[in-house]
Parts: C-alpha cells; sequence; structure tokens
C-alpha cells in the first residue's frame, strides 16, 4: 500500500475542518507510520510483522487512555487523545492495521473479490474515519465513502505498477490478467523491460474502468456532506478521476511510467468540483 493513497485525504489543509483537524491528523500519522514499517527499510518481513504486532498493541493501550513514552509517543499520544475526544472507534484502526501485515507476505489476488477485502482494510477505515469525525453515520453514506476510497485505492494500485511489480507487489487480480491472456509474472516481465502490449493496455483500460465506475457511485456523497469536508470529498475525486484520465491519455501505458497530479491540475480540479452535479455519467473511464 501506498502512503500516497493517505495523502488524497484531508491532512491539516485549509479545507479541513478546524474540529476536525488535530484528529485527522493523528490518524494520517498513525497509518503513516504503519506504513513505513510495512513498506520501507530492509527488515525482514518476520521483524515487520513483530513491529506491527508492537504497534497494534500500542494502539490498543491508546484506546483505553494508556499509552506507554517508548511506545512511539509521537504517534500515539495525539491519536489517544483523539480517540477519548471524539470517541474514534478502534475498528478501522485495527482494519488499517491489518492490511499492512497483508502488505509484508507480498499476497497475491485471485479475483476483485479478494481485491474488494483488502481495500475493505486497507482504504474503506480511513473513509469512514473521516465521516466519523463528521458526524455522518448513515448506512447509503458509509457506503459511498467506501466506493470513494476502494476506488482510490485501486486508482493508486494502477497508477503505479511501476513501483510496485519490482517490489513483488501484484495488486492486479490474476482472474483479470488471465482473461487478457496475461499472467502476473508476465506484467512483471514486461515493466522490468519497459513494455507494453494490446493485451496489458485493454487489461489496464479495464482496470480503469472498474475504478472510475466505483468512484462515481461514490461522489454524490461529496455533494451531501456539508462545508469544507465536503468540498475537500469533490476535490478528492476530482483527484482520482484525473489520475485515470491521464492514464487514458498515456494509452494505459503504466508499466514503466507513473501519471500525477502537477500544479497546472489544480484549477481544474477546482473547477471540476465546483461544476460537479448530482447524477455521475454513467460509463466511461473518465467521464466526469
Amino acid at each position: 500500500m501506498s502512503v500516497n493513497h493517505y495523502e488524497n485525504f484531508p491532512v491539516a489543509s485549509w479545507l479541513c475542518p478546524p474540529a476536525m483537524r488535530g484528529a485527522v491528523v493523528a490518524i494520517y500519522h498513525f497509518a503513516r507510520s504503519a506504513d513505513d514499517m510495512a513498506d520501507e527499510g530492509d527488515a525482514p518481513a518476520a521483524q515487520r510483522r513483530s513491529e506491527l504486532a508492537r504497534y497494534r498493541a500500542a494502539l490498543h493501550r491508546a484506546a483505553l487512555g494508556t499509552t506507554q513514552a517508548a511506545d512511539w509517543p509521537a504517534v500515539f499520544n495525539p491519536l489517544a487523545e483523539a480517540m477519548a475526544r471524539h470517541r474514534l472507534p478502534l475498528a478501522p484502526l485495527n482494519d488499517l492495521l491489518s492490511a499492512f501485515e497483508r502488505d509484508t507476505h507480498n499476497p497475491r489476488y485471485p479475483d476483485r473479490t479478494a481485491l474488494l477485502d483488502y481495500c475493505r482494510h486497507s482504504a474503506n477505515p480511513v473513509g469512514r474515519l473521516m465521516l466519523h469525525l463528521a458526524g455522518v453515520h448513515d448506512a447509503r453514506s458509509l457506503a459511498q465513502s467506501d466506493a470513494i476510497c476502494t476506488a482510490l485505492q485501486l486508482i493508486n494500485f494502477w497508477q503505479d505498477p511501476s513501483r510496485d511489480l519490482p517490489r513483488g507487489r501484484h495488486y492486479v487480480p490474476e482472474a483479470d490478467a488471465q482473461r487478457h491472456g496475461l499472467r502476473l509474472d508476465d506484467l512483471a516481465q514486461l515493466a522490468a523491460a519497459g513494455r507494453h502490449t494490446p493485451q496489458s493496455q485493454a487489461l489496464w483500460r479495464e482496470l480503469c474502468t472498474w475504478a472510475g465506475t466505483l468512484m462515481h457511485q461514490g461522489a454524490p456523497l461529496a455533494l451531501r456532506v456539508p462545508g469544507r469536508l465536503g468540498w475537500e470529498l469533490r476535490l478528492v475525486v476530482q483527484g482520482g478521476l484525473r489520475i485515470l484520465e491521464k492514464i487514458e491519455a498515456m494509452q494505459f501505458r503504466c508499466l514503466n511510467q507513473r501519471p500525477v497530479l502537477g500544479p497546472l491540475d489544480g484549477p481544474l480540479l477546482l473547477w471540476r468540483a465546483w461544476r460537479m452535479q448530482a447524477t455521475p455519467p454513467a460509463a466511461g473511464v473518465t467521464a466526469r
């Protein structure tokens, strides 16, 4: 999982509601530190899992209000305060750690159902925590938040194969690759050689369409959440769709290059966020 995913969420930006800001920053640092623990450096996988187990124990102490100075105080002291002040649920934070632990095994995903289960742990908890802070708890909003967060995670995957594949990270479902006559090892070899094939481009088109469909399913949430958080969500949605648009402009050749948002995208995203309608387009990778 890439920390870039978390940077799509409000972290002390001017749009983040001031009452939420401290808790959002605490959640961000909790997730980022665990992500680094799972991904960065040269420690063996077993050692990473051991550290994550200690990190989970520290989380549970924070939930009880009994933090210890030696156990990541810069992370857990603010998080414990946020959990107490906002009654943050423990389950989404536990789910995030489960996703990081899964990453240390470098699993392969046989089908979309398995990958969606990963996203349920790696991405959806962040959106649910944001909604909790905003006092939004209805089932429709939670489902739409899950759609947005899963879409963001998938977009990050389809944006990043040039980074993920050399590290042994395979997020393309095996069933999708096989449907296009490819194996996951074929994708790794193509990425290593800086090559693409019509089959890999068709695969990426299909994967991006899937992510775009999910994003449009969740987008109406951004129009219902009031105030600054609603505008933050609009920009999150438009940012994800803009990445898909860039992938399409590259003819779905992401195996050796990574599309990114730049300063020139800012005004366009603001314009599109302002123009968002209640009913999203029905089809298309980059329909707005």
